[in-house]
C-alpha cells in the first residue's frame, strides 16, 4: 500500500497511520458514505432499465441502514477523538469539501448551459472520486485513494457506456458509486469498527 500511495503522490501508509483512527471516526465515515451511497442509488432511479429498479431500491434501503448504523456508532463513541478534531484539520477538510461542491455546481451550470445535462452525473461522480485523494491524509485513511480510483473509473465507464450502448450515465453512476460507497461504509462500520482502538 505504501508504494502505491507514493506512486500517486500521497504519503505512505505509515505516515497516514501516525494517527490511530477511533470507532468514532469509523462511525462518522460510515454515516457520510452511507448517506451519499443512498443519494447515488436514488439518482440512479432517474432512467434505469426496469430490471435494475428493484436493485437500486434495495441498495438505497441498505445504504440508509448502514448510514444509521454509522451514526449510532459515532454517537456511542462520541467521547473519543476524531481525525477532524482540530482547527487545522477542520480547515483542510472544509476547503476540500468546499472545492468539491464548487466544482459540482460549476459542472451543473456548464452542462446545463450546453444542453448536455445527461453527463452531469458522470461529472459529479468524477469530482467525488478525485476528492478522496486529498482527503486521505486529512482523515488518515489509506483506503480512500483506492476508493477514489474506483469511483472515478465508474464515471469514465458511465460516459463510455452512454456513447456505446445508450445507457444513461445516471444509471451507471447511481449503481456503481452507490455500491462502492455502501460497501466501503459497511466494511468500515463492521470490520474497522471492531478492531480500531479508542484514544
Amino acid at each position: 500500500m505504501s508504494s502505491f500511495l507514493r506512486s500517486i503522490g500521497l504519503p505512505p501508509s505509515s505516515v497516514l497511520a501516525g494517527y490511530t483512527p477511533t470507532r468514532r471516526d469509523a462511525g462518522q465515515t460510515a454515516l457520510f458514505e452511507g448517506f451519499f451511497a443512498a443519494a447515488w442509488f436514488g439518482w440512479g432511479q432517474a432512467a434505469p432499465p426496469s430490471w435494475l429498479r428493484a436493485w437500486l431500491g434495495a441498495g438505497f434501503a441498505a445504504a440508509v441502514l448502514i448510514s444509521v448504523a454509522g451514526g449510532v456508532t459515532s454517537v456511542r463513541h462520541r467521547s473519543q477523538t476524531a481525525a477532524v478534531g482540530d482547527a487545522v484539520s477542520s480547515r483542510r477538510y472544509g476547503v476540500i469539501v468546499g472545492v468539491e461542491f464548487g466544482l459540482v455546481a460549476l459542472g451543473a451550470l456548464a452542462f446545463g448551459v450546453a444542453g448536455q445535462s445527461v453527463f452531469f452525473p458522470a461529472w459529479t461522480c468524477a469530482v467525488v472520486g478525485v476528492h478522496f485523494f486529498p482527503l486521505a491524509p486529512v482523515l488518515h485513511d489509506p483506503w480512500l485513494p483506492v476508493l477514489g480510483i474506483l469511483v472515478t473509473a465508474i464515471a469514465v465507464l458511465a460516459v463510455t457506456l452512454h456513447f456505446t450502448s445508450g445507457v444513461a450515465p445516471s444509471t451507471v453512476t447511481g449503481a456503481g458509486a452507490g455500491f462502492l460507497l455502501a460497501a466501503s461504509a459497511l466494511v468500515i462500520v463492521l470490520r474497522r469498527g471492531r478492531r480500531l482502538t479508542a484514544r
